[in-house]
């Protein structure tokens, strides 16, 4: 059985297992490609940061950190872990950007960082953010973990617009090197502070490191649709037969944040994937554009975009339905058939059992709606037009049940042809 990906990572070839004396180091090598500054490397995209955050919090006697209601759970355990207090905000109706109005009632003296979020590839517009910081004093950190290479309509990189910026390196992200993260601030005091923070954190832990190496390996070996099935989909099929969404959607996490550092090997490997990471983002740009044009043909389909300018990259297209029943419809007939379906997260954050002691419960209206609606289709390059038309033709039938199903003529002409 084939097995997509639920994101279009870029894959590690084996080449990219064997250390070359001339490599270009991986800081370097990225700065290159992506325009993005001086970077830190660290083991793990929240390890960015909690390292964000504990340095901040040592400079200030501020205690809160404002991040969006919709997010990884992972975000409030670093919050938590790093000894902060959270707090959540609503987002927009039908949008990721933060909710304005609530974002004001939420900022105050007590205020050390609100957290803004690129959902999915997706800039978002940060404007009203930065705003509302600058007027209480507050840093920015732009949560860019699946936005690696996006820019916002200036054209300055996403996670360089904020004061502070985390990406994650993690299995199927863009580019990885299994587990890892990277780490940026375009104020070279707060960078300098970060680094000092970063090496009293992570100290060097063989285990770990040994652990995440022969993880890589064994990502190379089995990131792809043959190898999939067995790391990937069989989990996901028994969890969703135990209606263990949570699971299925990958939120189930330990509560404690691994801290140690990266190894000169998996940096190498990184190193040498990122030579194929401009063409390998420039490739699913123009997929996702291709295939968008098809989804937005389905009454009541709304394809998430970026901020009017911007330029996101395209690990998955997200759409967010008419309503749940339609997308609980659409997921239990392709959710676990192998072909890239899934969600972004589960719930919204208060609604985790998980978090209960970490995330207050209040009303956060636009974050459930949003929640309870949104799909993501792979835009893995695996997935081949024949199967997106598949897809394609579920949701019309779910949205519509009378409508037929028509593809177009362009669409049916390129499904025997794979990208």
């Amino acid at each position: 059985m084939r097995e997509l990906p639920p994101t279009a990572g870029l894959p590690v070839q084996w080449r990219d297992l064997l250390p070359r004396r001339a490599d270009a180091d991986l800081e370097s090598r990225l700065r290159t490609i992506l325009g993005i500054g001086e970077l830190q490397i660290t083991c793990s995209g929240t390890a960015a940061l909690v390292t964000a955050l504990i340095t901040l919090s040592r400079n200030s006697a501020r205690s809160e950190v404002i991040v969006p209601a919709y997010t990884c759970p992972l975000v409030a355990m670093a919050v938590t872990h790093s000894g902060l207090r959270l707090r959540v905000c609503d987002l927009m109706r039908d949008g990721l950007a933060l909710d304005t109005d609530m974002l004001a009632s939420l900022c105050s003296s007590r205020t050390l960082a609100i957290l803004p979020t690129h959902l999915g590839g997706r800039v978002a517009d940060i404007g009203a953010t930065r705003d509302c910081a600058a007027h209480y004093g507050v840093w920015v950190i732009e949560d860019a973990a699946q936005a690696l290479g996006a820019r916002h309509p200036d054209g300055t990189p996403v996670g360089m617009l904020g004061d502070i910026g985390v990406y994650s390196l993690a299995a199927g992200k863009g580019l990885t090197m299994y587990e890892g993260g990277l780490l940026v601030s375009r104020h070279a005091e707060l960078r300098a502070k970060m680094r000092v923070v970063a090496n009293e954190l992570a100290p060097k832990k063989r285990w770990w490191e040994l652990r995440r190496s022969i993880e890589l390996v064994g990502y190379a070996a089995f990131y792809r649709p043959r190898g999939l099935q067995w790391v990937y989909g069989m989990p996901l099929r028994r969890a969703l037969s135990e209606h263990d969404f949570d699971a299925a959607a990958g939120d189930r996490y330990r509560m404690r944040i691994p801290l140690h550092r990266v190894g000169n090997w998996r940096r190498g490997v990184a190193a040498r994937a990122a030579v194929r990471l401009p063409e390998h983002l420039a490739t699913l740009q123009q997929q996702a554009r291709r295939r968008i044009a098809h989804l937005q043909e389905i009454p009541g389909v709304e394809v998430m975009g970026d901020a009017p300018g911007a330029q996101g990259v395209w690990p998955v297209l997200m759409l967010c339905m008419p309503d749940g029943h339609s997308r609980d419809g659409v997921l239990a007939r392709l959710w676990g058939a192998g072909m890239g379906l899934g969600i972004p997260f589960a719930h919204a954050l208060p609604d985790y059992q998980g978090l209960q002691d970490m995330v207050p419960r209040l009303a956060v209206p636009n974050a459930r709606d949003f929640a309870a609606r949104v799909l993501t289709i792979s835009n893995t390059p695996w997935l081949d037009d024949a199967t997106f038309i598949r897809i394609v033709e579920v949701i019309r039938q779910v949205c519509d049940p009378g409508a037929a199903v028509r593809p177009s003529v362009s669409m049916r002409a390129r499904a025997t042809t794979p990208d």
